[in-house]
């Protein structure tokens, strides 16, 4: 397990410490520096929440910068519960290496189980193990939101 890894494990009780239905989506470190966190909960997330989780990690601020926000539009997905409740919606997916000589994959995500994901990608069903994603993420729908 990377030292990233451990880490969000660790973020991850933390700030369920302050609301159980409150989730991290996802850790990204941009820089040395810098810790990215992406929350989400069921009631949304506000400006106060940041602040809270914020406060919570407070004692990370002095080996990191933090940024703490939203999902937003196009909304990470990082864990089979997240593609699972999203089946039927467009996704974008990158994987590690190429499936099919290919490494980006856009199309409506049909199914997800613990293992792996399946997309249909411009007519072609692809199915994608969870550890080959390098990156995954909704595709906004504007005309009808992301819930």
């Amino acid at each position: 397990m990377s030292d990233l890894s451990e880490l969000q494990l660790t973020i991850e009780r933390r700030i369920e410490g302050l609301d159980s239905r409150l989730e991290l989506i996802t850790l990204e470190r941009p820089t040395a520096e810098t810790l990215r966190l992406y929350i989400d909960h069921p009631e949304g997330v506000d400006l106060e929440l940041c602040e809270r989780v914020t406060n919570e990690l407070r004692d990370l601020l002095e080996s990191w910068s933090l940024e703490v926000s939203s999902p937003g539009a196009d909304r990470p997905l990082t864990k089979p519960e997240h593609f699972r409740r999203f089946v039927g919606r467009r996704v974008k997916v990158r994987t590690e290496d190429a499936i099919a000589g290919r490494r980006n994959f856009t199309g409506t995500l049909t199914g997800a189980d613990e293992e792996s994901v399946s997309i249909d990608a411009e007519g072609d069903a692809v199915r994608i193990p969870l550890t080959g994603i390098r990156r995954s993420n909704l595709i906004p729908d504007f005309r009808g939101g992301i819930a």
